[in-house]
């Protein structure tokens, strides 16, 4: 009986590991220019290691890793960011990226997310300004409104001056280049969402005592039941203010009405003014055409001398009304006529008794 043919038969060896994991693992191709999302391996003040995807972890560019202790604080192993390969391998034999995309967005993303989560941040302080205390975070610039520091540095602001400080945001905009904040939440851990309660109370119209935090060339800074407002400098009196601080002085309370609700930054518009009579409110009864008046000169511009006839009632002596030989002085009494009143424009035209003809007379 013929022997049985021999089935040859191969046996495969199986795979080393190492092959396997390359096999399996999908090498990114990277082209110098090129951006791709990379996750950070790992951070110090010194260097900064990507996964890319490529057969080496990359590495940050020399001249942005000196800068990269500012955002230490704000970079973890784990995050994602946008980078551009600058080298596809340098000496090391690593690949090169920069971060500039995110220092020129990934910081006002940093902050829109603070603003988000009410979380804290921590700015450098510059000089005071008329508009509050600037302030620096990751090269952008801010503000901390005056209202917005407690009261230590209300009176003193200046004290801030190069002082790194524990801020919240309250307003940010890439596009607008704006950035505020609050030292004030910061420091009394103010959450958005109690202000909100604070603010739904309090009733547009409604009468209400107001403590003064400050004063400003443009008006007074208030708080409102723990809800900050401002009256503005047109909204003290009905008379011209020169002098807001002759008003007001940090700590008084003062009576104040809530002319509005600004919803979006729960903020309040007061007036102290519309808690009395309007003097305004009949004008033209109280002055009609013709009627002889006495006032007082109270300033003197380019177009005319002003008269106050009454607290929060002045009228205009136009320059084209005159001879030319006048020559009044503040705090003197005039007699004069009533030209021309409009309650809506707020305005009173005088005109002095004719004992010669204007030097404009047809």
């Amino acid at each position: 009986m013929p022997r049985a043919k021999a089935v040859k038969t191969t046996l495969e060896q199986p795979a080393h590991p190492m092959e396997l994991l390359l096999k399996t693992q999908t090498i990114t191709p990277i082209k110098k220019g090129g951006e791709m999302d990379a996750t950070i391996v790992a951070i110090s003040k010194k260097e900064i290691l990507f996964d890319i995807g490529a057969k080496a972890n990359a590495i940050l560019g020399d001249r942005e890793t000196r800068d990269i202790a500012t955002y230490l604080p704000y970079l973890k192993p784990g995050d994602t960011v946008r980078v551009r390969i600058i080298s596809e391998e340098s000496r090391e034999g690593y690949p090169v990226v920069s971060m500039q995309r995110f220092f020129e967005r990934g910081k006002w993303n940093i902050l829109e997310e603070k603003k988000k989560n009410e979380e804290e941040i921590e700015v450098v302080c510059g000089e005071y300004g008329k508009g509050g205390v600037f302030i620096d975070f990751m090269g952008i610039r801010g503000v901390i409104p005056k209202i917005q520091l407690t009261e230590e540095y209300l009176n003193n602001p200046e004290k801030l001056e190069g002082n790194k400080i524990k801020v919240k945001v309250l307003e940010v905009d890439q596009v607008k280049n704006r950035l505020v904040v609050s030292q004030k939440a910061a420091a009394l851990k103010i959450s958005r969402k109690e202000l909100k309660k604070r603010f739904d109370k309090i009733t547009a119209g409604g009468k209400k005592k107001a403590k003064v935090l400050g004063v400003s060339e443009f008006g007074i800074f208030c708080e409102v039941d723990g809800v900050e407002g401002l009256i503005h400098i047109s909204e003290i009196s009905w008379e011209k203010v020169s002098d807001i601080s002759s008003f007001a002085k940090p700590g008084d309370m003062v009576d104040v009405l809530v002319a509005e609700k600004n919803k979006q930054d729960l903020k309040l518009n007061l007036s102290i003014k519309r808690l009395s009579y309007d003097p305004w409110d009949k004008i033209e009864e109280k002055y009609p055409k013709d009627k002889e008046v006495e006032g007082e000169i109270v300033r003197r511009e380019k177009y005319g001398y002003f008269v106050r006839l009454e607290p929060g009632i002045e009228g205009l002596i136009h320059i084209s009304k005159l001879t030319g030989k006048e020559d009044f002085e503040t705090g003197q009494t005039v007699k004069a006529y009533i030209e021309r009143v409009s309650k809506a424009s707020r305005r009173l035209s005088l005109v002095l008794p004719q004992k010669e003809k204007p030097v404009t007379y047809r």
